[in-house]
């Protein structure tokens, strides 16, 4: 999901202030408990969430960029009411999906980055989309159709159309899934050398541990949460 246009610059968080901010979060739909009293904040530059299929993981990221609303609670993010400045956030706070085809929706690469790129006059969109282009290594298939990409290339791409509007939080919710080895390496040097914060959705252990701080979700509820290291051990030892 790409950045919209801000429509409100409130002051940053400060240095003592939480970048990620709930409080009594419960999220409730269709009948089932999705979430249930989550408080929590979160100050670190590479955060990672993790737990089982179902624990509530990818409810929590979605909260994240205002795309879905706490039925009781509270989240703040960049200092804005999730819920009230949702549109002003989602101008702030990139979102990448699981599989790419969920969000590349034009038919070339550069014309799929030039979406992000809308506010700007079209001379300067085609430049800055075949900059972000060259940026990740894609510019030789900039006006390839989409679908003869591979899947770590199309994953490049969604990444890099999210990234071409400099958002200040990028959520990637199971971004190396769908990709082999070599590639899920790839995504994963991109997402942790963000100069944005970043919060990954991941079952890969290996990449939650190089984050800062890690998020552990059991059953819809906040189960354990610290630096990473700490947190996958606690998951481990868990499941073990």
């Amino acid at each position: 999901m790409r950045p919209e246009p801000a429509a409100a610059s409130p002051v940053p968080p400060g240095p003592g202030d939480a970048a990620i901010s709930l409080r009594g979060v419960e999220v409730v739909a269709d009948g089932r408990t999705l979430l249930s009293d989550v408080s929590l904040d979160l100050h670190s530059q590479r955060i990672a969430v993790i737990g089982a299929n179902g624990s509530g993981k990818s409810t929590f990221a979605r909260l994240l960029n205002g795309t879905r609303r706490p039925s009781a609670g509270s989240v703040r993010v960049l200092g804005l009411d999730a819920t009230r400045d949702a549109r002003a956030l989602r101008g702030r706070v990139g979102f990448v999906f699981t599989d790419p085809a969920a969000q590349l929706l034009m038919p070339t690469p550069i014309e799929d980055v030039a979406l992000s790129l809308r506010h700007l006059p079209r001379a300067e969109r085609t430049a800055r989309s075949a900059e972000v282009l060259a940026q990740h290594g894609l510019e030789a298939h900039a006006d390839a159709p989409v679908t003869t990409l591979s899947g770590g290339q199309r994953q490049l791409l969604a990444i890099a159309s999210v990234l071409a509007t400099s958002p200040e939080l990028v959520i990637a919710d199971e971004p190396t899934t769908l990709l082999d080895l070599r590639n899920a390496r790839r995504i994963a040097e991109l997402l942790l050398g963000l100069e944005a914060r970043v919060v990954i959705v991941t079952h890969d252990l290996e990449l939650a541990e190089r984050c800062d701080e890690a998020v552990l979700f059991e059953a819809g509820r906040l189960a354990h949460r610290g630096q990473a290291a700490d947190v996958v051990a606690h998951y481990r030892r868990m499941h073990a």
